[in-house]
């Protein structure tokens, strides 16, 4: 998809203008008690052109990816960025330059599975969890892969081609317990194609038995009890916290527009024992989740250390907001499909491990529950919050007791913080995490298992 000549397109540029060509891929499979219901392969590729001028911006795009195409893109959004400036333009001349070059990932067309290779693969799977497992209600497997490349010029230098992927398989189960559906998920997979990450079927065996396993421990277990109490957070519950609760409060638009966050610069939000940071990349010299190199405003991307040992230390910026704040863009302007604006997004939002075992948080709470994984979540830009759990586990006497049926967990994040005494040596990231802020896209989110304080929603 590269365009070798996409930089002598430049010489058409009148204001501040970052053109990209960006070429996507989607493929899914999935299966419903050994039906197949969804085979979708699909593709969106396109050109957009984004010029800026008295603090406002022009935005064109096209499905064409034609030097036509380019060049029309790049003329309607200069005539819109001039019109707009005429009518709503505030005066910010400049953007910071923080040019990011060069190229990254690359994509491999035998690491793709084809329909019937990934048809195959959960018929597979389905086959060998219904001979096993006659009692389940239910099975759904899904396998999803979806791949990124990009071309990105400036008017400030830079030049980046990138491609990102990745390929997940998940699967859900259901049993009924006394009349009433119980169910399970999980995912598996993360950045790569295909068949970078999967091999044969027959590795995910175990899988299946485990969460089979666990599902009819939830069938059997008890409802949380409804107040606060002393809890461990697995890795996926913090990572979600850390997304939904705290990341989206120190997005700097959100921020300009009231978030909490504006008002705690500098102050603490949290124990020393957390520190939270969104990773541009790469993390103990393996790659995130969601890698990104160069920003869709060619800013060469670093990890923005958002709370520091407890205190507030950074918001995460595009250009814009960087040149407002008077301070470096972290490379946070990411957009998901060529037709769309880039926004200030995180990439892999995740507080860095300490220096405890997780058996010893377990050990150290008489009368709490240890909460492994999530459902779903939401919060606001108070930073209160509330999630779904799916999967958790009393603790009595700090040992681990009978499975939760579903609950959910709620709070405000910059008070739960404050609650935070253990935090596990361990870091472990979600396979599957997305954002739908104005436009759904691959995230990064993970941590270690935090020991806090926190509202339990239950029954009596």
């Amino acid at each position: 998809m590269k365009f070798d000549d996409l930089k002598s397109h430049a010489r058409l540029f009148s204001e501040y203008t970052e053109l990209r060509v960006q070429d996507d891929t989607f493929m899914t499979v999935a299966a419903l008690n050994g039906d197949l219901v969804n085979n979708v392969q699909a593709r969106k590729a396109g050109v957009c052109a984004r010029a800026f001028k008295d603090g406002v911006w022009g935005f064109a795009s096209s499905p064409e990816q034609t030097d036509e195409a380019i060049a029309s893109s790049i003329k309607v959004a200069s005539e819109n960025v001039k019109f707009l400036a005429k009518k709503t333009g505030s005066g910010q001349a400049e953007l910071p330059a923080f040019t990011g070059q060069g190229t990254y990932g690359k994509y491999d067309p035998s690491k793709d599975a084809d329909q019937k290779e990934a048809i195959d693969f959960i018929k597979d799977l389905e086959n060998y969890t219904a001979k096993k497992y006659p009692e389940l209600q239910s099975r759904i497997f899904r396998i999803s892969a979806n791949g990124t490349e990009r071309h990105l010029i400036t008017s400030d230098k830079a030049d980046a081609h990138t491609y990102i992927s990745r390929a997940n398989l998940m699967m859900s189960f259901k049993l009924l317990s006394e009349g009433q559906p119980i169910d399970l998920y999980d995912v598996f997979g993360g950045c790569g194609q295909f068949k970078n990450l999967f091999d044969e079927p027959s590795l995910y065996y175990s899988k299946i038995d485990e969460m089979v396993e666990n599902l009819k421990q939830k069938a059997a277990g008890v409802y949380a009890r409804p107040g606060v109490h002393d809890v461990v957070l697995g890795p996926d519950l913090a990572g979600i916290l850390a997304h939904e609760a705290i990341g989206h409060t120190t997005e700097s638009d959100f921020v300009m527009s009231g978030s909490i966050a504006a008002d705690f610069m500098n102050k603490e939000v949290a124990t020393p024992l957390v520190t939270l940071v969104d990773f541009a990349y790469e993390y103990n010299g393996n790659l995130c989740p969601v890698p990104i190199w160069i920003d869709d405003e060619g800013v060469a991307a670093k990890d923005a250390v958002i709370i520091k040992d407890g205190i507030l230390r950074s918001y995460m910026h595009n250009k814009q907001s960087a040149a407002i704040f008077k301070v470096d863009p972290t490379g946070n302007a990411r957009a998901n499909e060529f037709s769309d604006e880039p926004l200030v997004r995180m990439r892999n939002t995740a507080i860095l491990p300490g220096k405890d075992k997780l058996k010893d948080m377990i050990a150290s709470i008489d009368d709490g529950y240890y909460f492994v994984r999530s459902s779903n979540g939401q919060a606001d830009s108070t930073s209160e919050f509330m999630f779904g759990v799916v999967l958790g586990y009393e603790i009595k006497n700090g040992k681990i007791g009978k499975a939760v049926k579903d609950c959910t967990i709620a709070g405000v994040a910059f008070d739960m913080l404050k609650t935070v005494t253990m935090v596990s040596d361990d870091m472990s990231w979600s396979n599957a995490g997305m954002c739908g802020k104005k436009q759904l896209i691959n995230v990064g989110m993970g941590g270690p298992a935090i020991k806090c304080k926190i509202g339990v929603g239950g029954r009596e």
